[in-house]
């Protein structure tokens, strides 16, 4: 199910990231401050987007486990919070290469929009450690689920919070049309899309992997018997299938 397509998914990921970045290289203005160091945005931002909203997706997906009780939501939860913590590392290196660049300091305490990223991701970053410490799959599941629902919910009132909030350095995007114009939204507009396709296709592709890796092991108790194959320890949840 979740390998079915995953070439043409690839493709249209490659062609839409390679597309967007030539023309935020190429064709989008140089910025009259920064020159060409703020091209960095068109990966920056983004990458931001889609990390947060992958955090609100596995709260989503959280959810569903808890109503139904069936372990492949857990799965989806876990695997949607999994690839945008690897995006969060992504955003954070990003944002202070920007920073050193415009600003001469890698980091700035005082802007609520960096701290309250770095907030989010520091919250999830304990979603791992969280469920390893925690050997009963059922509750851990259960407890993961909770955690994931509940940060998910937070995720969208930061924001929010951040965004009602004075920025004393942080530039904001979308305040108005004249922020992003002709060439820079439209170069901004297929590097978010690529970014999107990008989280789909590593969401997928992990989900396949974790599908295989249950039936596997479902085949292989079937040939040794069910004692005959040890329970791992891992934070990733297992399917029965």
């Amino acid at each position: 199910m979740y390998g079915s397509r995953l070439r043409s998914l690839s493709a249209a990921t490659v062609v839409t990231l390679i597309t967007g970045y030539c023309l935020a290289a190429f064709v989008a203005p140089m910025d009259a401050d920064q020159g060409f160091m703020q091209k960095i945005f068109y990966l920056h931002v983004p990458m931001a987007i889609v990390a947060l909203g992958g955090f609100v997706f596995g709260g989503i997906c959280a959810i569903m486990h808890l109503r139904t009780d069936d372990a492949k939501w857990d799965l989806r939860s876990y695997v949607a919070i999994h690839i945008s913590v690897i995006l969060g590392v992504g955003v954070l290196l990003t944002g202070a290469i920007w920073a050193k660049a415009s600003w001469g300091h890698w980091w700035v305490w005082d802007e609520p929009t960096l701290v309250s990223f770095l907030i989010v991701f520091l919250l999830y970053a304990t979603y791992t450690p969280l469920r390893f410490s925690i050997e009963d799959r059922e509750k851990q599941a259960r407890y993961a689920s909770v955690f994931a629902i509940t940060a998910g919910a937070f995720v969208p009132l930061n924001f929010l919070a951040v965004r009602a909030a004075t920025s004393l350095v942080h530039p904001r995007t979308f305040d108005s049309a004249d922020n992003l114009p002709g060439a820079m939204r439209t170069a901004f507009l297929v590097c978010f899309l690529g970014m999107v396709l990008l989280y789909v296709l590593l969401w997928r592709y992990e989900m396949a992997h974790k599908n295989t890796v249950a039936q596997l092991r479902s085949l292989k108790r079937k040939l040794a018997g069910d004692d005959g194959l040890r329970s791992r320890r891992s934070a990733a949840p297992e399917l029965q299938v």
